[in-house]
């Protein structure tokens, strides 16, 4: 794949950008806009490098694993916090280890195995950190904790209730080495219930939290409960442990004091089912799964056409699944249209209101006729002709769609990294804009312990003798 030059517009495909010229609501020129222009060049992505960083001068030690809680240091990181990411020695994250199906990796991991990479599992995660290694099993790691600790303005842990407690690095004995600290502890079901215990990942968080009963199909369509196929509840506990970081150092500016914020990765999986629960203590009714039909507004969700954009393709992700297309008509006026342009006006006479289309049964109908019209049309096809009625419809998009798509690139939503290590990666930009303090992406990830020296040498002046001991004995 050239990661220099892409062509938006491959053989075969809908065009994902259609020339704007123009205001597509006022018709107005949009090199003439004003505000438009003005945006574009306060937030220009190339822009980044010259502006300076909202948290730098922020010190955050991050003893975390897979996703959920590296996700709070990684964020931070991106917007100027030097971040620490502690590892087990000649270990590291299990989600190093992580890459599904045996996925290109990046090496080295480590130069205690210089032949094995670390996974795309771990991308995005650990953006921007220092990494270094140490056992906290071991009687020296105490003291070296306390003296990152000491200079730190917070920290974020992942182990089972309690365990740093047992340790002597938990927030009671921290808060007496520092008690400006702001420690956040982020778990499947936190620090305390009776179901403290239970140990967590994604897929758990998913299924007991209430999520993963609302996705998916529904029995009566041969359905069943489905999980996310991306981690999508610790990416999002992440950036709500991230709020409640931001929260507490708003608090110490005023009061001076630190925080022990404790977060419960199912509790966010159940605030992400909406009103499910408010519906149930109501009236008791369970909410149930409704495929990929919105069960509140119609029409207003995702069909398949019978055709592909681009059968001969010889990847068979591309050539079978670019077949659907997301519909959005539940204007009266739109769905009247969207009638008739599919040659069925007696839906519309049956379910002119609203309220009657939004019915199960009522979608189940309209849903059918649409996937029918679509029979004999490919993805781009019902996009344009829907389109050019004046209706919203999208192509359902894949990473290639995506990757192909000149908006995400103008906006640096997507970006090449020039890894001082790694090279070139292909990675997320920052989502949030900022005009005068932009988050950035600096470097994807360290081989584990690459800044052992760096950290416990340089800024806590530790000789290296001494790191050359601990290093032997297994404790870095």
């Amino acid at each position: 794949m050239d990661k220099k030059v892409w062509d938006p517009n491959p053989p075969g495909s809908w065009s994902f950008d259609p020339p704007f010229d123009r205001d597509p609501v006022t018709g107005e020129d949009m090199e003439k806009i004003p505000f438009e222009e003005y945006c574009r060049k306060v937030f220009d992505p190339k822009k980044v490098w010259e502006k300076p960083e909202a948290l730098k001068g922020w010190r955050h030690i991050s003893s975390t694993m897979y996703i959920l809680s590296p996700h709070v240091g990684a964020t931070l990181a991106e917007f100027g916090a030097e971040v620490i990411k502690i590892e087990m020695p000649k270990l590291g994250d299990p989600m190093r280890h992580t890459s599904p199906f045996n996925e290109a990796y990046l090496w080295p991991e480590t130069d205690h195995r210089p032949q094995v990479g670390t996974g795309m599992g771990y991308l995005h995660a650990n953006d921007n950190k220092y990494f270094i290694t140490l056992d906290y099993h071991a009687p020296e790691a105490k003291e070296l904790y306390y003296d990152l600790i000491r200079i730190s303005d917070s920290m974020a842990e992942c182990y089972r209730p309690g365990t740093f407690y047992r340790w002597g690095i938990g927030y009671p004995q921290l808060k007496e080495v520092n008690p400006r600290l702001i420690y956040i502890y982020l778990g499947g079901f936190g620090n305390y219930g009776p179901r403290r215990y239970g140990g967590s990942y994604d897929i758990l968080g998913q299924a007991v939290g209430g999520l993963a009963a609302l996705t998916g199909w529904h029995e009566d369509f041969g359905g069943h409960p489905t999980k996310q196929t991306n981690w999508l509840i610790d990416w999002y506990s992440g950036l709500t442990g991230l709020i409640g970081v931001l929260a507490a150092a708003h608090y110490r500016r005023k009061t001076g004091e630190g925080t022990f914020i404790d977060l419960s990765q199912i509790s966010c999986s159940t605030r992400a089912t909406g009103y499910a629960f408010p519906l149930y203590g109501r009236f008791g009714v369970v909410r149930q799964r409704w495929g990929n039909w919105d069960t509140l507004l119609s029409v207003h969700g995702i069909i398949m056409t019978g055709k592909t954009d681009d059968p001969e393709h010889p990847n068979p992700q591309i050539s079978v699944e670019s077949r659907y297309v997301m519909v959005s008509a539940f204007q009266d006026e739109d769905f009247r249209e969207l009638c008739y342009l599919i040659g069925r006006p007696d839906l519309w006479e049956k379910y002119c209101s609203h309220r009657e289309r939004v019915k199960p049964e009522a979608q189940i109908e309209i849903y059918k006729a649409l996937e029918e019209w679509a029979a004999d049309k490919s993805r781009s096809e019902v996009v344009e002709i829907l389109n050019n009625a004046g209706l919203i419809a999208v192509p359902v998009m894949s990473a290639r769609d995506v990757y192909e798509t000149e908006h995400f690139w103008e906006r640096g939503t997507l970006r090449w990294v020039d890894d001082p290590i790694f090279g070139e990666v292909l990675v997320h930009g920052a989502t949030v804009k900022m005009s005068e303090t932009p988050p950035r992406v600096k470097w994807v990830w360290r081989p584990l312990g690459a800044d052992n020296l760096r950290i416990y040498h340089e800024l806590l002046g530790y000789p290296i003798p001494k790191l050359k001991e601990l290093w032997e004995k297994g404790v870095i």
